[in-house]
């Protein structure tokens, strides 16, 4: 089986495409080249599309309780990047950059979308 997408709610596609833009091109991915007049954002990471919109049902989104998004990042200066990135674009600190001990002393930091969505990224994480 083949993951090939993950969708996110977002109440504001202009202030959440700032974000995203700002937090991926940090990890050196591209804006988002989805055309303003669309319902939802999206970018491709590598064949998994990350998409987010609005809630299907007209109701506001909400971020899930629990649930963490981790991406990768090539290095430490890179994951820093990043966190600083999200906090200029909207985000709130979840964890700032540092050796985490429940990755196994691996370089990360958290933030929360400005939907609350959370996030992370690691350099040096193995996931094995």
């Amino acid at each position: 089986m083949l993951l090939k997408s993950i969708r996110l709610g977002s109440n504001d596609l202009a202030r959440t495409r700032a974000f995203y833009d700002a937090t991926f091109g940090a990890l050196g991915l591209a804006p988002c080249s989805t055309p303003d007049q669309y319902p939802i954002v999206m970018w491709d990471l590598g064949g998994v599309r990350f998409l987010l919109g609005p809630a299907r049902d007209g109701e506001a989104c909400t971020h899930g309780n629990g649930g963490t998004i981790l991406f990768d990042a090539p290095d430490q200066d890179a994951v820093r990047t990043w966190h600083a990135a999200g906090l200029a674009n909207g985000g709130t600190d979840e964890g700032a950059p540092e050796a985490k001990p429940q990755a196994r002393g691996a370089f990360g930091a958290y933030l929360r979308d400005p939907d609350g969505n959370k996030l992370g990224v690691y350099s040096g994480l193995s996931m094995g």
